[in-house]
C-alpha cells in the first residue's frame, strides 16, 4: 500500500508513520512544517510539506497514493477552528479526487448520545465533508487514546504527578472507553484491507468503561501517587480550562476543546470493527504502562524535542509538551563564522549579552545546591556531546547546523537551549536561539511565565550579539 499520512507531525500521525513502515507499506508523510517531520528521521519515508489551507500544496503530496490518512485538526487555532477544519476538509477531499486516491481513512471522534461539544461536532462535520467527495471514506471514531503525547493522557499525567489533592469539575465523572495507542494504530492500518469498509463509520473503544476520575486514580496507582479528588459542580468547562492552564502544559486551546468533549458520556458501539478486526484490546492500566515504557525505550533522533525524554532528563513526571521561546537574527557571514561564536559561549567568554544576569543565575544555583558556574567550559572551541559548559551539558552537536545544551541547574522542570544555523540567501545565514522548558506542574509553569519577559530580552540580545560578532570576525 502506498500510504500518505496527512498530519504526520501530530500525535497519532507521528506514531502511525513508523507503524505503517513496520507493516511493510510505502509511506509518505505530510505536514505544514517540513522540519517537524524531517526531525523524526524516519528511514525510507518521503517527507513533504503540505497544508490543506493551501490547496496548491496538496497535489504533490497526494500523487500516486492508494490510501490517504487524514489526521489533521485545528483545535490549537482557538474558537475559529470549526470553520478552518471545514475548509481544510473540502480542499483535501477535492485534491484527493483529482489525484485518483483510492481511499481516505479519517480518524474522527466518538459522538455522545446527547448534546455535543463544539470539538466533537466539528470532528463529525469533517467526516461528513470528506464523504461528500468522490473518494470512498472510512471513518474510525475514537475517544481518549492512551499514549505519550495524547492531550487527554498528558492532562492525566500532569494532574496526578503534581497535584496531591485537586478540586475538579463534574466532568471527571463522565464515562468513556479509553483505547490504547497500539490498538487504534492497528485498526487504522488494517481497515483499508477490507473492501466492505469503504464508506463506513466505525466506533473504536477500549475494553473498559471508565470515568476520568477512574483513569487518574489508576494512573496514580501505577506511578505511586494517590491524589485526593474532590469534584465540585460549579466549575464550568471554560473555568476548568483556566484552572488546567495553571497545572498542565497541554496547549490551552487544545485543553479547552478537549474539556468540552468530556462533559458527556462518550461510549463506543464497537461491535462492527471488532468483528472485522478481532483484537485483544489492552486494558487502560496496561495501555498507560505501555505509554510510560514506550517513552523510556524510545530511540530519539538529535533534532526531536517534543516529548523527548532526553530533553526531560528521563523524568516521566516532567511535562511532555514543552513551553518555548524563539529569537532570530540574520548575519552577513558564513556558517563557519557563526558556528565559531556559538561554540565559544560560556566559561570565561561569558554569554555575550547581559552576562551579569547569567552570572547571577549561576550564583543562585550554587546557593541552592546546584552546579552553578564553577565547572567552566572546555579549553577548546570545539564541543562534543557530553561536554560541560557552566550549568549546561552538550546533548546534541551537528557541526555548522545545530548545538543543543541541557540545563543541569536547579529548576522546577527541564530546560534546553538550542542554537541553529540555516541559509537565509546568498552570503547570509539565519541564527535561531530557542529555549525549551518542560515544566513540572504548576510551579514549573509559574516559573516559566514569571521569567518569560526577562528571557525574551536575554535571548533576543544573545542572538543579535552572535550575529554581530560573526560579522565582525569575517
Amino acid at each position: 500500500m502506498r500510504a500518505l499520512v496527512f498530519g504526520a507531525s501530530g500525535y497519532v500521525g507521528s506514531n502511525l508513520v513508523p507503524a505503517l513502515l513496520s507493516a511493510g507499506h510505502v509511506v509518505r508523510a505530510a505536514a505544514r512544517r517540513l522540519d517537524a517531520i524531517e526531525a523524526r528521521e524516519w528511514p525510507g519515508v518521503e517527507c513533504v510539506q503540505a497544508d490543506a489551507l493551501r490547496p496548491d500544496s496538496l497535489a504533490a503530496a497526494l500523487s500516486g497514493i492508494d490510501v490517504a490518512y487524514y489526521l489533521v485538526h485545528s483545535m490549537a487555532a482557538g474558537s475559529t477552528f470549526p470553520e478552518i477544519d471545514r475548509r481544510a476538509a473540502v480542499a483535501f477531499r477535492d485534491a484527493a479526487a483529482k489525484a485518483g486516491v483510492g481511499r481516505i481513512v479519517y480518524l474522527g471522534g466518538l459522538q455522545p448520545k446527547g448534546g455535543r461539544s463544539t470539538h466533537l461536532a466539528s470532528r463529525s462535520e469533517t467526516g461528513d465533508v470528506l464523504r461528500d467527495g468522490s473518494v470512498p471514506v472510512t471513518e474510525i471514531r475514537a475517544g481518549i487514546i492512551i499514549g505519550p503525547g495524547s492531550a487527554a493522557f498528558e492532562v492525566i499525567r500532569d494532574l496526578v504527578f503534581h497535584l496531591p489533592a485537586m478540586v475538579t469539575p463534574k466532568w471527571v465523572h463522565s464515562r468513556s472507553q479509553p483505547i490504547a495507542l497500539d490498538d487504534i494504530l492497528t485498526y487504522l492500518i488494517r481497515i483499508p484491507e477490507f473492501a466492505q469498509s469503504a464508506g463506513e463509520i466505525y466506533d473504536a473503544g477500549g475494553p473498559e468503561i471508565l470515568t476520568y476520575q477512574d483513569m487518574m486514580r489508576e494512573f496514580g496507582e501505577l506511578v505511586g501517587r494517590h491524589p485526593v479528588i474532590v469534584p465540585v459542580p460549579f466549575l464550568t468547562p471554560r473555568l476548568s480550562s483556566y484552572w488546567l492552564a495553571l497545572v498542565t502544559s497541554v496547549p490551552a486551546n487544545i485543553a479547552r476543546a478537549l474539556i468540552g468533549g468530556l462533559e458527556h458520556d462518550v461510549l463506543a458501539d464497537d461491535a462492527a470493527i471488532r468483528a472485522l478486526i478481532p483484537l485483544s484490546l489492552k486494558a487502560y492500566r496496561d495501555a498507560a504502562q505501555a505509554a510510560l515504557e514506550a517513552e523510556r525505550t524510545a530511540s530519539e533522533p538529535p533534532r526531536w524535542v517534543e516529548g523527548s525524554m532526553r530533553h526531560r532528563q528521563n523524568r516521566p513526571d516532567f511535562a511532555y509538551y514543552a513551553k518555548f521561546y524563539r529569537a532570530e537574527a540574520t548575519a552577513t557571514a558564513s556558517p563557519e563564522e557563526v558556528w565559531a561564536q556559538i561554540t565559544r559561549i560560556g566559561g570565561d567568554n561569558g554569554y555575550y549579552f547581559l552576562d551579569s544576569l547569567w552570572q547571577a543565575r549561576g550564583m543562585l544555583d550554587g546557593l541552592l545546591g546546584g552546579v552553578g558556574m564553577r565547572r567552566g567550559r572546555p579549553s577548546s572551541d570545539t564541543v562534543v556531546v557530553g561536554d560541560v559548559i557552566d550549568f549546561w551539558r552538550v546533548i546534541s552537536v551537528q557541526p555548522l547546523k545545530r548545538l543543543t545544551l541541557l540545563a543541569e541547574m536547579r529548576l522546577p522542570g527541564s530546560a534546553t537551549l538550542d542554537f541553529e544555523i540555516s541559509p537565509a540567501g546568498p552570503g547570509r545565514v539565519l541564527i535561531t536561539v530557542t529555549a525549551y522548558f518542560h515544566p513540572a506542574g504548576s510551579l514549573g509553569i509559574t516559573y516559566w511565565n514569571a521569567l518569560l519577559p526577562i528571557h525574551a530580552a536575554i535571548f533576543h540580545g544573545l542572538v543579535r550579539e552572535i550575529a554581530r560578532r560573526a560579522v565582525a570576525s569575517s
